[in-house]
């Protein structure tokens, strides 16, 4: 259980920096598009140290198929939080609603 709770905070952690790499750009629209591929494969970067030893010490106690799952469920609660804050953009019924099914995938993957 403790390699999945690591693996859990590693793919968390990740998450937040591909969030930034992916999305944070968009609030700075001024700036030129090869400035902002650069800087998003500089926080990627970050993202690829925390989510390559996730995924290998997750997979000492899980499924493939469990961690994507996992992974998956983590990176839209990252969003959420992201968007929040990051945009001011609260989510609808519908974006829970939608975000209730993923974690109920990741119940029936994991449990």
């Amino acid at each position: 259980m403790r390699d999945a709770l690591i693996a859990t905070l590693l793919l968390t952690c990740s998450n937040v920096f591909m969030t930034f790499a992916w999305y944070g750009h968009l609030r700075f629209r001024t700036l030129p598009l090869p400035v902002v591929v650069l800087a998003s494969w500089g926080i990627a970067f970050f993202e690829y140290v925390l989510q390559v030893p996730a995924n290998r010490i997750g997979f000492r106690v899980l499924t493939p198929y469990q961690l994507k799952v996992l992974q998956e469920a983590i990176a839209l609660t990252v969003f959420v939080v992201f968007a929040v804050f990051w945009f001011g953009q609260p989510p609808t019924w519908r974006h829970l609603t939608a975000f209730a099914l993923v974690l109920a995938a990741v119940a029936v993957v994991v449990g």
